[in-house]
């Protein structure tokens, strides 16, 4: 599974490279809902793939910050 694998990849990371990845990734999703107000988006399901990414990165994060 893609995510699976997708998971175990940024569970390799440290806390500062997760930071890094969430601050892309809001980013990412600023720039997304910004164009789909203007309608300029296609593919509008990438919004809720990057909300999730960003939900992944930020319980990742928890974790290890617990666990430490």
């Amino acid at each position: 599974m893609k995510t699976k694998k997708y998971v175990e990849e940024l569970r390799g990371k440290n806390v500062e490279q997760l930071k890094e990845d969430l601050v892309t990734f809001k980013k990412e999703l600023f720039n997304l809902r910004f164009q789909n107000a203007t309608n300029q988006l296609d593919n509008t399901a990438r919004i809720k793939e990057v909300r999730k990414n960003v939900a992944r990165v930020q319980t990742i994060i928890t974790q290890k910050e617990t666990t430490v």
